[in-house]
């Protein structure tokens, strides 16, 4: 039997948090082809640093504008693709809305929806993006991103929906 070749991969995205009535939400992606809902991410260009991939995957994932407030946990896994066993770990940070609208999301996911923090262990597939969620809700509670006004409140559709799957990122 032959051993797999062994590679790594890296990306970045975020937990994007608006305020809608006081309530905090974040952004997630659905990927109907797979059938998942998944927050967004993607892979570095040459020369970008972590947090610029994490700022344009998150811009072109869900047609909304964010800034960085701060670094959350990276995620590691492995999966197998063309022959090959792949290590990828994914950096995500703690993005706050500042405008745009998710109905200029492009063709990576299906449907682009804001959920309320808490209802994130009922939205995302994985339990590591859902733990990472719960990380975020800690660091939103304790003020890291602020009570929302301004863009965060109004942010654009609760829902958008069109395009077509594209591949995981």
């Amino acid at each position: 039997m032959a051993r797999l070749k062994q590679a790594t991969a890296t990306s970045a995205g975020g937990v994007v948090v608006r305020f809608e009535a006081g309530i905090p939400q974040f952004v997630a992606g659905r990927r109907k082809e797979i059938r998942t809902w998944t927050l967004p991410k993607g892979t570095p260009h040459p020369g970008e640093s972590t947090e610029e991939t994490a700022l344009r995957e998150v811009a072109e994932e869900t047609g909304l504008e964010v800034r960085i407030v701060e670094p959350l946990e990276s995620i590691s896994y492995s999966f197998t693709q063309r022959g090959a066993r792949i290590h990828k770990t994914v950096f995500y940070y703690l993005m706050r809305h500042t405008g745009g609208d998710l109905a200029g999301h492009d063709h990576e996911f299906d449907e682009v929806r804001w959920f309320d923090l808490a209802d994130a262990g009922g939205v995302l597939t994985f339990p590591t993006e859902r733990g990472l969620v719960d990380l975020a809700a800690e660091r939103v509670a304790a003020g890291a991103v602020g009570s929302g006004d301004g863009a965060e409140a109004s942010g654009g559709a609760a829902e958008a929906t069109g395009g077509t799957a594209g591949p995981g990122s």
